[in-house]
């Protein structure tokens, strides 16, 4: 049981990040479009660091709910009966996220390029820490 809940703990953290790398395996391939030159900064590291405030606001707005999220169904993964229950959780935190980070009228690309860049961009990190 120890083991799952150390893999779910693990899950969850990257729950925010999953519908991102959901919608990039979906789209086709860039030399079957002509986009040779396309990439996901968020992904390679070399994402655009300068966000406006209204756009930091918008991530530290989905960040709080986000959190809350976590912190609720992290307690009821930690009593769940088996895996297949822990997954379900797992997905129900999923979507509830999804909604958090719409609803803060950001989309999952930039909520995700905005995290990142919180933990790589000292900068980018001062700003937001300034915000909360």
């Amino acid at each position: 049981m120890n083991k799952l809940l150390t893999s779910l703990t693990v899950s969850m953290a990257l729950l925010a990040a999953g519908p991102a790398l959901a919608q990039q395996s979906q789209q086709p391939d860039p030399a079957q479009t002509g986009q040779e030159g396309y990439s996901d900064p968020a992904s390679a590291g070399t994402q655009n660091a300068h966000y406006n405030d209204a756009e930091l606001k918008k991530f530290v707005e989905a960040q709080n709910g986000i959190n809350e999220i976590r912190d609720e169904y992290m307690a009821k993964i930690e009593k769940a009966e088996s895996q297949t229950e822990a997954q379900e959780l797992q997905m129900e935190a999923n979507d509830e996220m999804v909604e958090v980070i719409e609803s803060a009228d950001l989309d999952i690309p930039t909520y995700n390029a905005i995290a990142t860049a919180y933990n790589s961009e000292p900068k980018v990190r001062n700003r937001i820490d300034a915000l909360m």
